[in-house]
């Protein structure tokens, strides 16, 4: 089994090297490279080419959004495959949207407890967003306020560019395309709550939650759940 290659960069040593220790305890994963600050994270992620950089915004030369945009131009030109996970403690709505504007794909807080960043990792490994629970709220109030400029954000432009139908597409969905129990998945998704919460909630099991979210993301053609949120706010799916 192919190892996820993580590269870390952030400036707080103690913290770094903390992640590093718990990371290397995992089989499958293996810490290719670390920085403590954006100039050298940069050219580190040039050099080694991880499969996730984790990202902390408060560098001391440059933040961590400016650093994610940075890789995400470079990746543009230089075939880098990296993807940016924002480890961090701002938690305020023009942080968490700016950083997922300059391209991140997952972010979470730094009190993240070390299975949820497992998690995370893996979630943001296998190509879809990882949101920490604690601004999950955050995104879903833009995407009630605004969800066509947020759906801009989270949408895959290969998505666009292989289906010019694809804005007529969302517009379309109807209601009854869902069943009855996947629209109550898909409201308790739009309120943030993990796999677990809902099957508590619906007295189902973990396992046949995981079906019926795989099947709302089809039928949704969404990439991840906060895509599949956002549809559904904006096609009135769910309130």
């Amino acid at each position: 089994m192919s190892k996820i290659r993580i590269a870390l960069i952030e400036d707080h040593d103690l913290t770094r090297v903390g992640i590093r220790t718990a990371l290397l305890q995992k089989d499958d994963i293996e810490v290719v490279g670390e920085a403590a600050n954006a100039a050298e994270g940069l050219k580190m992620l040039k050099m080694v080419q991880p499969d996730i950089a984790i990202v902390d915004i408060g560098l001391p030369d440059k933040d961590g959004i400016e650093l994610t945009r940075e890789v995400k131009s470079t990746a543009n030109g230089q075939q880098l495959i990296t993807k940016v996970l924002i480890l961090t403690l701002r938690d305020n709505k023009e942080a968490v949207l700016a950083a997922f504007a300059a391209g991140a794909d997952s972010y979470c807080m730094k009190d993240i407890k070390f299975d949820n960043l497992l998690e995370a990792i893996r979630v943001t490994y296998n190509g879809n967003a990882w949101i920490d629970p604690a601004i999950a709220r955050i995104v879903l109030q833009q995407a009630q306020q605004n969800p066509q400029k947020l759906e801009s954000t989270f949408v895959n432009t290969k998505t666009i560019a292989s289906n010019p139908d694809y804005v007529e597409n969302l517009e379309g969905i109807q209601p009854y395309t869902l069943t009855e129990r996947e629209l109550e998945v898909l409201q308790l998704i739009v309120e943030g709550c993990s796999n677990a919460v809902i099957a508590e909630r619906l007295y189902i099991t973990v396992g046949t939650v995981k079906t019926h979210v795989r099947n709302i993301l089809n039928k949704l053609c969404a990439d991840d759940r906060t895509q599949a949120a956002v549809r559904a706010l904006r096609s009135g799916l769910v309130g």
